[in-house]
């Protein structure tokens, strides 16, 4: 544990130095001002709302009553005190959930099942290298082990690190080169069709993986027949080399260990994340070529495989788990440019993999209860479908209402933002719990917009952000 410890402190040292998206950052003087800055004004503006709340009470009471008297003021005060109360009963549901989450134990190197790991790279350079020399000091059985590495057509040097990785690790590894790009679903298709294993996984090429993380991946395969699919537990790797992997951090620890871990007590994580995920081969066989053919709105799907594959493999009547001991260290965007391409490219695909859901949740899909699946994925319907109406409502309520708006924007922030930052106070570091608030408030104010956006644009394909270049590392 200790030599793997280390091993992530030096990665995530070498980010320091070395920027994996377009960026180039070198060693900073301001990184410490400038956060503290950051931390400090996003403290003044939340509690500065608490302060105008008491200051504008009379003001704000004011427009409370002038709603209720008009025509429409009193349904909408109803409309938004019940969205609350939803909101917060499904918070409360999922606490409930999370309190019962157990994650599986490793079973023993003679139980473990043959595993593939198939590693898809597209202009990754250098990374793609540690991913597979990470994967390759597991402490999994190495005759149980094939590990595919696929390059997708890639521009930079991608290439040449994998032949590195194939000359250093030998027969540990197999690589391939697709003729051209054709897009991640198709290099795992190739993966797929190489793998020779009982479980599948597949981990993204600017990823590290911790030692135990495959045999805790593989584990609930082997203890639990009825599972088709497991997801890993991701974390930031390069959290050091700016603001916004360093608040990324904070709310993937949420969006896993919290929001996963409740849907893996009903057996139905709604998405297996393409950084680490596992399936069942048959599982997998069973979907393969509805998979590579899906289309949306008369378009061939080139976004959102994770999610299909999950879907495809609930929809066999398979169970979903979440592994919150099988850690995975990967890349997460550097500036605004990124993040907003990747969160638009996610968010598209969870509008398409909803609809698709739908399709089946209520149906006798599989055995056992299904009633919490179903409330889930209602849930998430209320949310696509109130997210172009709030829109409105904002805009509204910014021209009408600016500084009762603007300070329940920041009162609300402050209280979801707590929980947030008590979950990961707990689990991580009280001190980088902190990031959850300005986080928050980047969120609410540069990337609102973003889920209308997807909801309009659903049908559009494209990656977003592999066309754009990354960093050549000679060898």
């Amino acid at each position: 544990m200790k030599k793997n410890k280390k091993q992530f402190d030096a990665l995530q040292q070498e980010q320091n130095t070395l920027d994996v998206s377009d960026l180039k950052v070198k060693k900073a003087k301001k990184p410490i001002t400038s956060k503290s800055l950051v931390l400090i004004s996003s403290f003044l503006l939340l509690f500065g709302s608490v302060f105008v709340l008491f200051y504008f009470n009379p003001y704000f009471e004011q427009i409370h009553l002038d709603r209720l008297n008009s025509l429409g003021g009193k349904p909408l005060i109803l409309f938004g005190l019940s969205l609350l109360a939803i909101n917060i009963l499904m918070l409360f549901y999922m606490f409930m959930l999370y309190l019962r989450y157990k994650e599986i134990d490793s079973v023993s190197d003679k139980a473990l099942l043959k595993t593939t790991v198939i590693v898809p790279a597209y202009n990754e350079g250098k990374l793609v290298y540690k991913t597979l020399k990470s994967l390759t000091e597991s402490n999994f059985p190495k005759e149980k082990l094939q590990i595919i590495a696929i390059d997708d057509g890639s521009q930079d040097d991608t290439w040449n690190w994998m032949k590195k990785a194939k000359l250093e690790l030998g027969d540990r590894i197999a690589i391939y080169q697709q003729p051209e790009n054709k897009g991640k679903r198709h290099a795992l298709y190739r993966g797929f069709k190489l793998a020779s294993g009982e479980v599948f996984i597949t981990v993204d090429s600017d990823s590290v993986v911790k030692t135990d993380t495959l045999r805790n991946m593989v584990s609930p395969f082997v203890k639990d027949k009825t599972c088709g699919a497991v997801a890993g537990n991701v974390r930031v790797l390069n959290r050091k080399t700016g603001l916004i992997p360093q608040m990324l951090e904070v709310s993937f620890a949420f969006s896993f260990e919290f929001i996963r871990s409740a849907q893996s007590v009903l057996g139905s994580v709604f998405c297996t994340p393409g950084a680490l995920s596992a399936y069942r081969k048959e599982a997998v066989m069973n979907c393969l070529p509805a998979w590579i053919n899906q289309t949306f709105m008369g378009q061939v799907s080139t976004i959102g495989e994770d999610r299909a594959m999950t879907n495809m493999i609930l929809k066999q009547g398979y169970k979903v788990f979440f592994q919150r001991n099988a850690y995975v260290f990967t890349n997460t965007p550097v500036n605004f440019s990124h993040l907003h391409k990747m969160f638009t490219r996610w968010e598209r695909s969870n509008v398409r993999e909803t609809i698709a859901m739908s399709k089946f949740a209520f149906s006798n899909f599989r055995k056992g209860a299904k009633t919490p699946t179903r409330i889930l994925l209602l849930y998430y319907w209320s949310r696509l479908l109130l997210a172009i109406p709030l829109l409105l409502l904002m805009i509204f309520s910014v021209i009408m209402y600016p500084i009762l708006f603007l300070n329940g924007i920041f009162i609300g922030i402050l209280a979801f933002s707590s929980i947030q930052a008590i979950f990961y106070a707990r689990k991580r570091s009280v001190m980088e719990s902190f990031w959850a608030y300005p986080y928050s408030i980047f969120y609410a104010f540069t990337l609102f917009w973003i889920t209308p956006y997807a909801i309009l644009t659903a049908g559009r394909g494209g990656w977003l952000t592999r066309e754009l270049p990354k960093p050549k590392v000679k060898i």
